[in-house]
């Protein structure tokens, strides 16, 4: 199965210069967890609910900073011509449960461990990705 027969195609995006709330507000609205950062159609980064709560609420960043001030930049991305196995593959090599899925470096689309485990013949691939992800970390010493 072809990841875009998976992926979500109407993917809500905010540019580099919104502010964290406002971002944290469409994260509500929406109920994600992450927000693709674009400048036109080229992917910038991605803002994810863990890097407004470690990179801006933990750092007491005002409320008006720049998303990119605190997204993730440079996020690995897949492409329209990945299978879905594929997708879950690399999900579970770097341990991320979303990946934005790209053509030409334009944001095409996302898919979620989620959008993985309701395709019945996708949910073993989800789900050992999962248990990848999921791996529990080990403390600093």
């Amino acid at each position: 199965m072809k990841i875009k027969e998976v992926m979500t195609t109407e993917v809500e995006t905010c540019s580099p210069d919104t502010p964290i709330h406002e971002i944290a507000k469409k994260m509500k609205e929406l109920n994600v967890g992450v927000i693709p950062i674009c400048e036109g159609d080229e992917l910038k980064g991605l803002a994810t609910d863990r890097d407004l709560v470690l990179n801006a609420v933990a750092e007491n960043l005002p409320w008006d900073t720049p998303v990119s001030k605190v997204m993730t930049g440079d996020p690995v991305m897949g492409t329209i011509d990945m299978s879905a196995k594929e997708a879950a593959n690399l999900m579970a090599d770097v341990q991320i449960r979303r990946l934005p899925i790209v053509e030409q470096g334009r944001l095409i689309g996302i898919v979620s461990l989620g959008d993985l485990a309701v395709e019945k013949n996708l949910t073993n691939h989800a789900g050992e990705a999962l248990e990848k992800i999921s791996e529990p970390s080990k403390p600093e010493k």
